[in-house]
């Protein structure tokens, strides 16, 4: 039986990332996507395309994705062809966090609609066409999925979590005082054994 992780970065990362769970999955090939887009819509279909091309030569395939990633392979439509996701600091609700962003940059949905895109100071492009986009497409997810999250993490709140954890029937894990980017030794030792242990 063959099988493999599939392991999709969040924002600023890279597909090298997938070598850290090389010896926590030392009986999967770790496959590691770079995709080339950053909307749903486009992101979407690369991940589609990779999962589907994996699923070929694959009996199981687990799916890792950080931030943005969750988020993009949950716009993927590859429900079907997954066995099990962990999902690390998931962007699970693009409205709320685009809300947000519009919050914290005194921009109006009628200045969006009317501009198109508007360029922020903390170098997110907010896009009408996408905050149309996530509405018009709400996350439907039903694959197995453990999820770990930071306390302080600050695009995504608890509650925001919690109640897509308890929606989608997944599994919360969340690390005191753990930031939405994990990547201190501290943070890692914690992300290894999360996912030891959900194995």
């Amino acid at each position: 039986m063959k099988k493999a992780v599939i392991y999709i970065h969040g924002k600023g990362g890279s597909a090298t990332e997938s070598e850290h769970y090389k010896p926590l999955f030392p009986d999967y090939d770790i496959i590691g996507l770079d995709y080339k887009t950053f909307t749903p819509w486009e992101t979407g279909k690369e991940i589609h395309a990779a999962v589907g091309e994996s699923k070929v030569k694959y009996d199981h395939i687990t799916l890792i994705a950080n931030s943005i990633g969750a988020f993009f392979s949950m716009n993927a439509g590859i429900d079907s062809m997954i066995e099990k996701a962990y999902f690390i600091s998931p962007i699970v609700d693009m409205e709320k966090l685009i809300a947000d962003m519009m919050t914290w940059t005194n921009v109006t949905e009628d200045d969006l609609k009317r501009r198109g895109v508007i360029c922020t100071d903390f170098g997110e492009d907010l896009s009408w066409e996408y905050l149309c986009y996530v509405r018009d497409h709400p996350v439907e997810w039903n694959v197995p999925t453990d999820i770990l999250y930071g306390s302080c993490d600050e695009l995504t709140s608890y509650d925001t979590i919690s109640t897509f954890a308890e929606k989608h029937h997944s599994g919360l894990t969340v690390m005191e005082n753990g930031e939405h980017w994990f990547h201190t030794e501290e943070q890692m030792r914690f992300l290894d054994k999360w996912i030891s242990e959900g194995k």
